[in-house]
């Protein structure tokens, strides 16, 4: 069939809004750990983790470059985690990407900070200079006890290494911070220790969502028993903390996310007070701060 999609993709496929434009390559399908109680990207039944062959992915690459030709300029390698193949996998992929696309400018992938630890600084530089661009990281939250709560399985310290290893690859890093994680009782160490992450790692990039549910709760409050939702002010004052307790250099912020009530966008540390006064505007005078409707929230 001449006009067959290149690419076996097996639903839901996920990928960060950055990456709307991206064509979408399936090196693994899943989520190697896939045992946080928030997430519900990666579990339907037909989501289970595995490697994708090699010679599948090779193939796709090379059909892509024949059915799109220079069209493609950014290449997102999923599913959930793409950095768990051993590096010489990865390499060889990036230089089919070359080959057969070679318009493409830039290759991004999501990242498990667990998958770099057999990961080098070196391996990583190679990865870089083959293309891999951009690590887009989950980090959810800078605080040990909610990354425990919510079965992470990783740490401060675990996330912080990741980062520090892409950053001193030349991998640019966008870190994703869970808005709400933290529930009630742990609001204030969840913003302040997720501070703290970012301003020891410095990323290119933070961004926050909100958490939530769409599938129910029962799963996440069975490992999180003390967990009760932020409601709409809450979530505003946790943002308060955290961008009060961020001093970044240069990180480009956004909090734009269909799931945010309030749309933030600046560059920190250039744009933090008007990006406080916005927050405290809209906890003082909600009624008249420009949020996004209910209906038009969500996942």
């Amino acid at each position: 069939m001449p006009n067959a999609i290149p690419i076996r993709y097996i639903e839901p496929v996920f990928r960060p809004p950055s990456e709307g434009r991206s064509l979408i390559l399936p090196v693994t399908d899943g989520c190697s750990w896939n045992q946080c109680t928030f997430c519900e990207m990666y579990t339907a039944p037909q989501k289970k983790f595995r490697a994708r062959d090699e010679a599948e992915v090779l193939d796709s690459i090379r059909r892509s470059g024949e059915r799109f030709g220079t069209a493609v300029r950014r290449v997102f390698l999923a599913d959930g985690d793409a950095l768990v193949l051993p590096t010489h996998r990865l390499l060889t992929i990036l230089e089919a990407i070359r080959k057969y696309l070679p318009t493409v400018e830039r290759v991004a992938s999501y990242c498990l900070p667990r998958n770099l630890k057999r990961k080098s600084v070196t391996e990583l530089t190679e990865l870089a200079d083959a293309g891999l661009k951009m690590a887009y990281v989950g980090a959810e939250s800078g605080d040990d006890l909610v990354l425990e709560r919510v079965n992470k399985c990783e740490t401060f310290e675990s996330t912080r290494s990741a980062l520090d290893k892409l950053g001193q690859a030349g991998i640019t890093r966008s870190v994703m911070i869970l808005n709400g994680l933290g529930g009630e009782i742990h609001s204030e160490r969840h913003a302040a220790n997720s501070a703290r992450l970012a301003n020891a790692t410095q990323p290119e990039y933070l961004a926050t969502l909100v958490v939530s549910f769409p599938q129910g709760e029962e799963r996440f409050r069975a490992g999180y028993p003390e967990w009760e939702p932020l409601d709409q002010a809450g979530l505003f004052r946790e943002m308060e903390r955290l961008l009060a307790a961020l001093e970044l250099d240069d990180t480009v912020f956004r909090s734009d996310h269909a799931s945010n009530w309030l749309v933030l966008k600046g560059r920190l540390g250039a744009d933090k007070e008007r990006l406080l006064a916005q927050v405290r505007s809209a906890i003082a005078q909600p009624e008249q701060a420009p949020l996004r409707p209910e209906w038009a929230r969500g996942l």
